[in-house]
């Protein structure tokens, strides 16, 4: 009785031992997996953080760009601006003022 009793104890060491090396395998695999993955997220996240940095500088250089349009609006409206565009281009001048050409020589 004593050697059938040995031989299935060391069965079941067998089978555990192949069960514990099925599992380590298997924690193994998906800690690779995790890993794999784990980087591709971090080369996303790069990434977006650089086309995140992209749209805010963009962003801000649309914001200038309304400011700067905002100022051109109410200089536009001014009467500075009304008679610079009456002397260039309709050739008006101010009552008083000589206007002088240069000669084609």
């Amino acid at each position: 009785m004593k050697s059938k009793k040995g031989k299935a104890q060391k069965k079941d060491k067998w089978g555990n031992r192949v069960a514990l090396i099925g599992v380590t395998l298997v924690v193994l695999s998906l800690a690779v997996v995790v890993n794999i993955k784990s980087a591709s997220l971090k080369q996303r996240d790069l990434e977006f953080q650089i086309r995140e940095e992209n749209l805010e500088a963009e962003k801000q250089s649309e914001l200038d760009r309304k400011a700067a349009l905002e100022e051109r609006e109410i200089y536009v409206q001014s009467k500075q601006y009304i008679e610079e565009v009456a002397k260039e281009k309709l050739g008006l001048v101010n009552p008083g003022e000589i206007l002088l050409k240069p000669s084609n020589n």
